[in-house]
């Protein structure tokens, strides 16, 4: 059975990102690379997105709840969230229990004054 996909705004996120066991999931593409990411955030590019499934899934395995955002969260954000909880339904993973999509995505994110990060190591550790 496919897990639901429910939407997150940025001061939910903001809380949520406190606690260990919460992944957040850039699927951006080269973008990420000038305009920055969430601290902390594993990047996961859409382009590749459903090649790489089997490594979110093991990058992920200790997490209860896994976030997915893209630039605006309308297109990419949402579509990588429900292959990501298709593909936990196929293998029958039931270690994350939350999907969650970041509403207006990294530009709203860091709109709201939300923490950026520029640094270029992949993954990020985090610097805020």
């Amino acid at each position: 059975m496919s897990r639901s996909v429910a939407f997150v705004t940025g001061s939910q996120l903001d809380s949520l990102k406190k606690r260990p066991n919460v992944a957040v999931v850039d699927v951006r593409d080269d973008e990420r690379t000038y305009d920055g990411h969430i601290a902390g955030s594993l990047h996961f590019a859409n382009d590749t997105f459903q090649d790489k499934l089997a490594n979110l899934v093991e990058a992920t395995k200790d997490k209860d709840t896994v976030v997915f955002h893209c630039a605006l969260s309308q297109v990419r954000g949402p579509t990588c969230a429900r292959r990501f909880a298709d593909y936990l339904a196929e293998i029958k993973d039931v270690g994350v229990k939350n999907i969650m999509v970041l509403e207006s995505g990294y530009k709203g994110w860091e709109a709201s004054g939300k923490p950026i990060c520029r640094c270029l190591e992949v993954p990020c550790k985090g610097c805020e």
